[in-house]
């Protein structure tokens, strides 16, 4: 077995491939990339949170952290961060929260103030139609007119 960039362990000459061959090339090299695709996403956990909100405007931050794979405490911290910059907005139901993503707010990149991230939000879950937006749990500027 040997250690690929400081990853995991990938088979090596002691276990019958042998390095000068073109399919263990071929056998590594996919290896490798399957290993560091695994290690990493487009998305952040913050944005996957928005998106998990977006779907479940009721959902509970245990089954939160579970869809994305995070902590409950990762996940309590980012809706908390996502809360402070108003991009959601909590409501208590009880002795549960419901959550409202405010959609018409700009993504929070310095170069960028469009799309909105109700436009992203509309696309990731599915629905790309210009000026629709996904779910309940999304609060647009054009219906609060």
């Amino acid at each position: 077995m040997t250690r690929v960039h400081g990853g995991p362990l990938l088979p090596g000459p002691s276990a019958g491939i042998h390095p000068n061959s073109e399919t263990s090339n071929v056998f590594l090299e996919t290896m490798v990339r399957s290993r560091l695709m695994e290690s990493w996403g487009f998305l952040t956990n913050h944005a996957r949170v928005l998106l998990r909100i977006a779907q479940d405007p009721g959902a509970r931050l245990r089954d939160i952290a579970a869809a994305v794979g995070i902590t409950e405490r990762s996940a309590y911290g980012i809706v908390t961060d996502l809360t402070a910059a108003g991009y959601v907005v909590k409501h208590k139901d009880g002795r549960r929260n419901r959550y409202q993503v405010q959609a018409h707010l700009p993504l929070p990149e310095p170069a960028s103030q469009e799309p909105a991230i109700g436009d992203v939000l509309a696309i990731l879950i599915g629905d790309s139609r210009p000026g629709r937006t996904p779910c309940r749990a999304i609060t647009d500027s054009r219906r609060r007119r």
